[in-house]
């Protein structure tokens, strides 16, 4: 039994740059001002933009990951003013649980937690599982670019 979504793939759209076939989160399932939870199916898409001779490799998930960081960030508005946008500035700690997720049934469930942020970074920790079975965790640094800015 599907749980229900908090925030629909629609909003999610609104939320982030990624459009069309590279916006790879399907829902919210839950989030607060320093966690969301998000799921998705769209590693099991034969149509998925990020494989590699038809796999999808585990890294793939640091996106998804990042994705759903982008979409906390839109929706807490936790650093002042919303974004304009964010750079991947920096991965720690990245450990893939798994060679490949594409081969995984049931949906992604991508967690994310802010532990430090201002205006100008946020640093979240992540997780990317399918149910019990993890893919990958670590931490990212992302800078942000605020409406106005320069960068």
């Amino acid at each position: 039994m599907s749980k229900a979504m908090l925030v629909s793939k629609e909003e999610i759209a609104r939320l982030i740059p990624h459009t069309g076939a590279m916006c790879l989160l399907d829902g919210v399932e839950e989030w607060d001002a320093t966690h969301i939870r998000c799921v998705s199916g769209r590693h099991r898409d034969p149509a998925n933009p990020m494989r590699v001779a038809g796999q999808l490799p585990a890294l793939c998930g640091v996106e998804f990951a990042a994705q759903a960081m982008a979409v906390h960030g839109g929706l807490a508005g936790a650093v002042g003013s919303r974004p304009k946008s964010g750079y991947l500035a920096a991965l720690r700690d990245v450990t893939c649980l798994r060679d490949r997720m594409d081969d995984m049934d049931g949906d992604l469930v991508i967690d994310a937690e802010q532990v430090m942020g201002n205006a100008d970074q946020v640093i979240y920790r992540f997780t990317v599982a399918v149910g019990d079975t993890g893919v990958l965790r670590g931490r990212a640094t992302v800078i942000l670019a605020v409406e106005g800015a320069n960068l």
